[in-house]
């Protein structure tokens, strides 16, 4: 049986092998990159654990996620679960565990990411057509996406 965990900074190696994992397997989409996280410091690891960030371990982690404060609004980050855990509703218990029930959120996806983009429809987000490019330099390009209550 999995189970959620809230991470706090003393999970930062736990945090750094999935999140590595994460970059690895899945570059295009994250704004950030498997190399500019590789040269990370304990102190950076342990500073980005401050806000809300959840993984589902099975035993191990396999799905992780987090949100940090953007003007009053809750923004998901780092949403990313194993390939071989997909389909299994970790998103959604992440999703579940990060955002208020009663405030609205955002997240950007890549909008050649259909599996991610379907993943937070179903939880009820919706397009706002506001694009911007993944990272600078990138062609790709991210949508904000929104989730009213």
């Amino acid at each position: 049986m999995s189970r959620l965990r809230r991470l706090g900074p003393d999970d930062w190696e736990t945090f750094r092998g999935i999140r590595l994992r994460a970059l690895a397997d899945s570059p295009d989409a994250f704004s950030s990159t498997l190399d500019r996280e590789h040269g990370f410091a304990e102190r950076d690891w342990r500073q980005r654990l401050t806000g809300p960030v959840y993984v589902v371990e099975d035993p191990d982690p396999v799905s992780v996620g987090g949100a940090f404060d953007n003007a009053g609004t809750p923004h998901v980050w780092g949403m990313w679960t194993d390939p071989d855990h997909r389909g299994r509703g970790h998103a959604r218990r992440i999703l579940d565990a990060v955002l208020p029930p009663d405030r609205p959120a955002q997240l950007d996806v890549n909008v050649a990411n259909a599996g991610a983009r379907a993943a937070y429809e179903r939880y009820g987000f919706v397009g706002t057509g506001e694009l911007e490019p993944l990272r600078e330099g990138s062609e790709q390009r991210v949508e904000l996406m929104v989730l009213r209550r």
